[in-house]
């Protein structure tokens, strides 16, 4: 998400201002690049204060299924490097922040069906157990030291233009790679296991909406619920087939299946529809399309 969040941030408010970070050497970007460790937090500011940066948009994490591999360093990653940004913003030195959460904060307990914004919240994973945790940070910042920190809760995130990422979602990004260079995928959720989803533009829609909504209309400063859609593999195999009609599927769970279980089936997101005007423009027929045709165009593989 971070590659298509630069590039749109550099459309709307110019190349020359903004800045891209990560803990690579070097990146391609259409904007300035620095290597930059979250959780060194001295570097972190030197960055700051020399480029005279404003907003921070903190999307640094270890997702689901690679934190649970490495619980301690999920938790270190995830908890440090938002406190360094937090802080920066209560010393003055930042305006804005956008951190983002997710699903992964709800739990077994959480009702699965229509998932409302205030809930019970009981995550199971290190994953959410992080998210959750730095949902209750950003509102304490938020109203002890006025920080403006705003967040939404990311469902699955699905689009063309980079790899999974270690994600329990990511089949529904890997089963168009294999859609088209093999015909068949064999997915790690069962074929029922419906979770919500949501296309990268409408992802980016969202962050750049909430990011760009006046602060009064943000009425929640932990984390607000977002959704588009919500589907199960056998769902968005049955659209491939509409346009690949011999491309076939598998199922053969593996421990990516206890996390998705203890995950909402739909999002109620009627709070971010009502406070900074939320609305998506994607639904799985479109999205499979886009999808289809974008990895199509831009592939060796055809379809």
């Amino acid at each position: 998400m971070g590659t298509e969040l630069v590039e749109n941030l550099a459309r709307t408010f110019g190349n020359e201002r903004v800045i891209a970070s990560d803990i690579r050497e070097e990146a391609s970007f259409p904007v300035k690049y620095i290597k930059l460790d979250v959780m060194d937090r001295e570097a972190v500011k030197e960055v700051v204060l020399q480029e005279n940066v404003s907003e921070v948009y903190h999307l640094a994490a270890l997702l689901s299924a690679t934190a649970e591999k490495h619980p301690e360093y999920g938790w270190k990653l995830n908890m440090d490097g938002l406190f360094s940004v937090l802080d920066l913003a209560k010393d003055g030195h930042l305006k804005k922040i956008f951190w983002p959460s997710s699903i992964a904060v709800f739990g077994p307990t959480t009702p699965k069906q229509n998932t409302p914004q205030y809930t019970v919240i009981e995550p199971t994973s290190v994953y959410g157990i992080s998210k959750f945790a730095g949902e209750r940070w950003c509102n304490y910042y938020h109203q002890r030291y006025d920080v403006d920190v705003r967040s939404i809760r990311y469902p699955g995130l699905i689009g063309w233009k980079s790899l999974p990422g270690g994600g329990t979602t990511d089949y529904a990004v890997d089963i168009f790679h294999q859609a088209l260079k093999t015909g068949n995928y064999t997915c790690f959720l069962s074929e029922e296991t419906a979770l919500p989803m949501m296309y990268m533009p409408d992802a980016i829609k969202a962050t750049m909406d909430i990011m760009a909504a006046p602060a009064d209309k943000i009425k929640i400063r932990s984390s607000y619920n977002v959704s588009a859609m919500s589907f199960n593999p056998q769902d968005i195999a049955n659209e491939i087939r509409n346009h690949i009609p011999e491309f076939s599927i598998a199922y053969d769970p593996d421990f990516r299946q206890a996390i998705a279980n203890d995950w909402p089936a739909s999002i109620n997101d009627e709070e971010a529809r009502h406070d900074w005007g939320w609305n998506p423009e994607f639904n799985l027929e479109k999205m499979v399309s886009d999808m289809l045709q974008n990895l199509n165009q831009n592939s060796i593989v055809k379809i």
